[in-house]
């Protein structure tokens, strides 16, 4: 049965895919479930984010092909396939007032262009499926936001062989679920964040609730908690493999695995549109399909 079961994850930049919904991939993959992440950019623009590779001059001059190869580590290490969409990162804007994003970049794309070429990638995966970011991009990088749109736009004409013919997109495809990943939200940071002051510990987390309340982020439905507590070392492993991107010394990995899986054992979801009945709250993507599959 659950090698007809296929999941796909849409995500913005190669690293994405390994800090958010990583953990629940690798326990599907496991469990025979296939499972496609698409990355929408090469992560061009990024910034080297760990301090141990700033000012490396053969990683500025050639930031595509690293990430490139950040991502087949990664692909490796959770046992995912991977395919890219081949736009370019749109970079993430900063300044007041903001610069105009540059010319060519994936948020400036046409978005019915831009969905056809995941509309082709869905219909040759055939995805029950897709999770991707919400309507805020997860955070408002502009290559998030785009993700949304193409996702949500991609997920309904899959099947609309009018507007992407299948002779140019391949044979129609009906998705059944899709999701919004919701890994960072409030509940968890909180009881992460309490179990660590409890326990005598620092947390990296205070600074985050602050900012959760200077802007006034509102909350979100978390629907979906899906356990996938045997598969944080997979997670934290992968996302290292993103070394650009990734201080193996920073916040990312300051909790202690043992609080991870008291406190929080879980990876969230919000489930956005589903075209089969299921009860909420879900511990399964797949809640609703693995009956019919």
């Amino acid at each position: 049965m659950t090698q007809q079961l296929r999941l796909m994850a849409v995500h913005a930049h190669p690293d994405d895919e390994s800090s958010k919904g990583a953990a629940t991939m690798a326990k599907y993959v496991s469990e025979g479930v296939d499972v496609l992440v698409v990355t929408c950019t090469g992560g061009e623009r990024g910034s080297i984010l760990n301090p141990k590779l700033q000012g490396d001059a053969y990683i500025e001059e050639h930031i595509h092909e690293v990430r490139k190869k950040e991502m087949d580590e990664a692909r490796e290490i959770l046992g995912v396939k991977q395919e890219w969409l081949g736009f370019v990162d749109s970079g993430l804007p900063e300044g007041d007032p903001l610069p105009p994003l540059p010319e060519g970049c994936f948020a400036l794309e046409d978005d019915e262009t831009a969905a056809g070429r995941l509309v082709a990638k869905i219909r040759a995966f055939r995805p029950q499926v897709i999770t991707t970011y919400d309507e805020n991009g997860g955070y408002p990088h502009p290559d998030h936001i785009k993700t949304h749109t193409i996702s949500m736009i991609a997920f309904e004409a899959a099947a609309d062989t009018e507007r992407f013919p299948e002779a140019e997109f391949g044979p129609a495809w009906q998705p059944q679920k899709l999701y919004y990943n919701q890994g960072f939200n409030r509940p968890r940071t909180v009881a992460l964040h309490e179990a660590l002051l409890a326990r005598g510990l620092e947390s990296p987390y205070g600074d985050w609730l602050e900012r959760w309340k200077e802007f006034g982020r509102a909350e979100r439905t978390l629907t979906t908690h899906v356990p996938c507590d045997d598969f944080f070392e997979i997670r934290d492993k992968a996302l290292i493999a993103h070394a650009t991107q990734i201080d193996p010394d920073g916040g990312w990995f300051r909790v202690p695995m043992d609080v991870q899986r008291e406190v929080w054992p879980t990876e969230e979801y919000e489930l956005a549109k589903s075209l089969v009945a299921t009860s909420l709250p879900e511990s399964d993507l797949f809640a609703g399909i693995r009956d019919n599959a």
